[in-house]
């Protein structure tokens, strides 16, 4: 079992094989993103750690893969109830590790967690397969699906045992076993959830969970042999990278990647509901998710009024100390991507744009213990080409560009003008029209009149830059199994 270090009060983790805690001989040094300060050591695993990962996954794969689904089911409801008891625990660690709010993560971010494994175990019981007669040559063919193996699991830093979980719990659903490795600079949630396996009656091996970099345990794990399966979220260059390591060994993957979301904000719009949203549509989580609105684009004949009443919406989302419950966002993840965040800005000023609120404008009024945290405010630029590189590149943070447009046809064009096409929000009365722009716009989803609202059963991923493959109730199911036609002759 991991422990805290005698020398010092660091949280110090263990990577978590074939149903044991491991030590690992290098440690990452990991911020509380609210102060500046580490607090706690995650392993710096590399091939070794993973190969023993993988090791454990194999030799567990076939016992858990003939288990019936209903014998799965039930170990991950048992899963989700343990986190469930322990839900503040888990949204107070997920906030001082991210730097989001303990709100937002009370609220989001451990209520999904729990959620994913409910959800999957019941869809993995309500799925059927194909039969086809062939009578005239007295031959039946049917397909089954077969678990393909151990799923390697490489989930990011901004949701974390969120988005680790939404790959968890179908991987292993469906009778995969896994290896997974959650971000070097959020694994705090997934070390707890490791606690609870052995409870909740995950057998050893079943769920592996190895700590560490991209470069190192992350490549490694993509590049072996015996993982045929890969899922992974994060940025679309090194999605780059993660097809070109599986590529020699054909690998199953599916690739959840960076976003450039518009909003397209028509005259007839319900405005008080559309700033409403949209200003939690670009800010929630300090625009750390990729389906935040980073684009807006809003109908000329309005637009004044638009950038006038949403600039004043933006100012009272307030940044601030993640513990305190009166504020919307917390801090950004590391310094280094806070000074990338700043760096759009001044370059958005560059570039011919007006910042009419946050980062440079308003001041934040921080404790003391919190003033070398990573913190900025809800940031509002207008005045930009749609050939600038602030209006065509994912910034992931608390920034939006607010631009008019005339007609329909420019909207689309407007919208669809980036390598990114993740997801989109419409805005209007117009039923005609909703329908013609979601038909139009290059996006994996699209929302009309309201934002992030998500069916589970329903497939989630992108277009172009966005991702490759879909995941969701069937298209988890169908990702996280091979299908295998079967003709019998009587």
């Amino acid at each position: 079992m991991a422990v805290t270090s005698q020398k010092s009060s660091y949280l110090v983790l263990e990577n978590f094989i074939g149903g044991d805690f491991v030590s690992c001989a290098k440690h990452l040094d990991s911020y509380d993103p609210s102060t500046g300060e580490v607090y706690c050591k995650v392993p710096d695993s590399g091939p070794e750690e993973v190969e023993a990962a993988v090791r454990a996954a194999k030799k567990a794969f076939p016992e858990w893969s003939s288990r019936s689904p209903e014998q799965r089911a039930q170990i991950l409801n048992k899963l989700a109830d343990l986190i469930e008891e322990r839900l503040f625990e888990f949204a107070q660690a997920e906030s001082r590790d991210q730097g989001k709010t303990v709100t937002f993560a009370r609220n989001v971010d451990i209520p999904r967690s729990v959620y994913n494994f409910r959800f999957f175990a019941s869809s993995v019981l309500h799925h059927t397969t194909d039969c086809s007669q062939m009578d005239h040559l007295g031959c039946l063919n049917y397909t089954i699906r077969c678990p393909v193996g151990v799923a390697g699991l490489i989930s990011p830093w901004n949701l974390p045992l969120y988005l680790l979980t939404w790959k968890i719990a179908p991987a292993i659903a469906t009778g995969n076993t896994v290896v997974a490795k959650p971000s070097e600079m959020t694994s705090v949630t997934a070390w707890m959830m490791c606690k609870l396996m052995q409870k909740a009656g995950v057998p050893p091996g079943v769920v592996n969970i190895v700590f560490g970099t991209g470069p190192r345990a992350g490549d490694a794990l993509v590049g072996h042999p015996d993982v045929p399966l890969v899922s992974f979220t994060g940025s679309t260059l090194t999605a780059q990278r993660i097809t070109e390591r599986s590529a020699p060994h054909c690998k199953k993957l599916s690739l959840e990647l960076g976003g450039k979301n518009p909003a397209i904000i028509f005259a007839d719009a319900d405005l008080d509901q559309c700033i409403e949203t949209t200003v939690r549509s670009s800010f929630s989580n300090q625009g750390e998710i990729c389906l935040c609105t980073s684009r807006i684009y809003v109908e000329r004949s309005i637009y004044k009024t638009f950038l006038e009443k949403f600039v004043a919406a933006a100012r009272k989302w307030k940044t601030g100390v993640p513990s305190d419950p009166s504020n919307n966002n917390g801090a950004l993840i590391s310094r280094e991507h806070l000074e990338k965040v700043r760096n759009f800005v001044a370059l958005a000023k560059s570039e011919g744009g007006t910042v009419h609120c946050g980062e440079g404008v308003d001041m934040l009024d921080l404790p003391a213990a919190n003033v070398n945290g990573y913190f900025m405010p809800a940031t509002v630029i207008s005045g930009l080409s749609d050939s600038s590189t602030v209006m065509q590149e994912e910034i992931f943070g608390p920034v939006t560009c607010v631009s008019p447009f005339d007609t329909e046809d420019e909207a689309v064009a407007k919208g669809n003008g980036v390598r990114y096409g993740l997801a989109a929000t419409v805005w209007s009365q117009d039923v005609g029209k909703v329908h013609r722009m979601a038909r139009r716009l290059q996006a994996g989803l699209v929302w009309s009149n309201c934002w992030l609202v998500r069916d589970l059963n329903l497939p989630f991923g992108g277009m172009k830059n966005s991702g490759v493959g879909r995941e969701g109730g069937k298209d988890s199911y169908h990702f996280f199994t091979e299908v295998k036609t079967i003709t019998i002759k009587h």
